[in-house]
């Protein structure tokens, strides 16, 4: 009886897959194959009830589509000019549930192509997430050169460019194995946090290390592992404390990315129909009233490099399709924030329509753009609440300070006079009233496209400290790129894959180990411990978070600012004489009320501080006391 059963088993089991092999010849046969159905899944629940479907295979425009399932309408088909591809709006009620339901492509009734689509179920509060503030010190990863912890995933067949460590514009093999492994590192450091230039699946024929070039928006670089390797390091960074930041480009992708092989519409990327066209890089003349029109469009629609098509956010399915890409990226992943590369360079009432459907999705969630300029009036101009001449809003919440940023290497490496040294820093915030929310922008001294800041600081540790206490106590939400904490240079070179240097100790058998500590310098070891000492304090301090700042115009060498709120005060001094400095604090009575106990935080040492305090020769000071009621 038992061979009975196993051969009727056998005969069914033969029957299905001939069926299944059957119905893959007629596919196959009439040239109709489903290539690429993004997003791959949707969410039910979404504050916006609509999703749309790009579906990409051979010879499908024509067909119609259909289907049942509760809760869902299919509102309208969309063919293009290319007949492979088909856009379907559905509407989600609130009775969808999650699940997985059918697509069904037919033609004249007839059945010709079924898809399984699914619906999954959102995290707990997942609207009302958490996301990077003024607690928040950000650690920027490029994670090709930061640790790999997965050999495995060097080279990978079907990826253009192999790993060649010795090449340093080449992809050298940091993955995010590597960065899940040393979790511990970056939170006993102190940062809260985690930054990662882009590991979306970037297969460039050269430069596929950088990131900036997408072939792919729904899938992670597998030279950098799977998406659930992703999905891990984002768990496993919460579990610490510590908030996973996505980098993303709304601008342009790679030209190596599927669908330039057989673009969706006539209009997909902006120049089209024409030879290379590069921007101008005229940012001004979003702005400029007086602009010709001819300069504003190269600069939005002109490419950066013939390697990175400029994207068409004016086409309608090419908006959509970036708005969901993004908003599918925060739920799948649990983001913290999202950082978006050359803000300025889509079209803007596209960058307003992506922030806001973000916001409507996501309230409170933080999205920081880059504006590279410095000029605190052309970057205030995008930022949430600004009343600007021409009535543009935006919902974009943050901004990267790259006015601060360059006013820091300045004021401490000029020589003082009336108009440089360290009045480039008192100018450069009393310029905030620029700003709807100066708080909510992103201050750094580096990152990974300029050189590193010890370098801009002349190899100086006492340059380096007063910097970075700066960064660290001011306002603002400050960013630190990986291997700053132990002075990382590039003396030989300012190029970017430089700049861009391996993490020491991410490698087997580097002979310097930023994490245990081998092979470091005397210097580089007091940099690690004294900036981990002062990420601690700066973590647990909340005037620093969102206490008020007074600052005092420099005066002879020395800038004192104060951090604070009704309960606490921190003030902060930066001597930049060579020699010792004996700093009048009578100047300062509003918040020093003779005699005053104080302690410096870092290394608690008491302070009575009466009318006159003696600074050592180049260095920073931190004093804190509670304000007695």
């Amino acid at each position: 009886m038992l061979k009975k059963v196993n051969k009727l088993v056998f005969h069914l089991s033969f029957l299905a897959k001939l069926v299944l092999l059957l119905s893959l010849s007629f596919s196959n046969a009439s040239g109709q194959k489903i290539q690429h159905v993004e997003p791959p899944h949707w969410y039910v629940g979404m504050q916006n009830p609509e999703l749309q479907l790009m579906i990409h295979g051979e010879k499908i425009g024509h067909l119609k589509a259909k289907i049942n399932y509760p809760g869902i309408q299919l509102t309208k088909v969309q063919p293009t000019t290319n007949p492979n591809y088909l856009f379907l709006d559905l509407t989600l009620s609130e009775i969808a549930r999650p699940g997985k339901f059918e697509i069904t492509l037919y033609d004249q009734k007839k059945a010709i192509i079924t898809y399984q689509y699914e619906l999954k179920k959102r995290r707990k509060n997942a609207a009302k997430r958490s996301t990077f503030s003024t607690q928040d010190v950000i650690y920027l990863v490029t994670p090709d050169r930061f640790i790999n912890g997965d050999t495995e995933n060097d080279d990978i067949a079907g990826m253009r460019e192999t790993h060649n460590r010795d090449d340093e514009s080449g992809r050298h093999g940091g993955d995010l194995k590597g960065m899940i492994d040393n979790l511990d590192y970056i939170e006993k450091m102190g940062f809260t946090a985690l930054w990662l230039n882009p590991v979306l699946e970037n297969n460039q024929s050269k430069w596929s290390y950088h990131g900036y070039a997408t072939t792919d928006y729904y899938k992670i670089d597998p030279r950098y592992g799977t998406m659930e390797d992703y999905l891990e390091l984002s768990k496993k960074a919460r579990e610490k404390g510590i908030g996973l930041i996505m980098d993303m480009i709304a601008n342009h992708c790679g030209h190596e990315h599927w669908w330039m092989e057989d673009l969706p519409t006539e209009d997909w990327v902006n120049f089209q129909e024409l030879p290379y066209q590069e921007t101008n890089h005229a940012k001004y003349t979003l702005l400029d009233p007086y602009a010709a029109p001819q300069d504003r469009e190269v600069m939005t629609k002109g490419w950066f490099v013939p390697q990175m098509p400029d994207l068409n956010q004016n086409n309608l399915l090419m908006s959509k399709y970036l708005i969901q890409n993004s908003i599918w990226w925060i739920e799948y992943a649990d983001l913290y924030g999202i950082r978006q590369d050359t803000y300025s360079y889509p079209f803007k009432d596209f960058m307003k329509d992506w922030t806001c459907a973000i916001e409507r999705e996501y309230p409170g969630f933080n999205i920081v753009g880059e504006e590279w300029v410095n000029d605190p009036s052309i970057i205030s101009y995008w930022q949430k609440g600004k009343v600007n001449n021409d009535g543009y809003k935006s919902c974009l919440k943050s901004l990267i300070d790259f006015p601060l940023n360059k006013s820091i290497s300045q004021a401490i490496t000029q020589e003082e006079s009336w108009d440089k040294g360290l009045v480039k820093l008192y100018e450069s915030l009393a310029k905030d009233f620029n700003y709807p929310d100066p708080n909510n922008l992103v201050i750094m001294l580096d990152n990974h496209d300029m050189s590193r800041i010890f370098k801009q600081l002349n190899y100086d540790y006492k340059n380096y400290k007063m910097a970075m206490t700066f960064l660290l106590t001011t306002r603002g939400i400050p960013q630190i790129y990986y291997g700053t904490e132990i002075l990382m240079d590039h003396p030989q070179s300012d190029s970017h894959g430089a700049i861009r240097s391996d993490f020491p100790g991410g490698w087997p058998n580097d002979t310097k180990n930023a994490i245990t500590g081998n092979g470091l310098s005397k210097e580089e070891k007091e940099a690690q411990e004294w900036l981990r000492t002062l990420l601690k304090f700066r973590k647990k301090t909340k005037v620093i978070h969102d206490g008020g700042l007074t600052h005092y115009a420099p005066k002879e060498g020395v800038y004192v600012y104060f951090r604070h709120s009704k309960s606490n005060v921190l003030m902060v001094i930066l001597n930049k004489n060579e020699k010792d400095h004996l700093l009048d604090l009578t100047r300062f009575n509003k918040f020093i009320h003779s005699p005053q106990e104080a302690i410096n935080p870092l290394t608690n040492e008491t302070f009575e501080l009466e009318s006159e305090l003696l600074l050592s020769g180049k260095q920073v000071t931190l004093l804190q006391w509670n304000v007695k009621n």
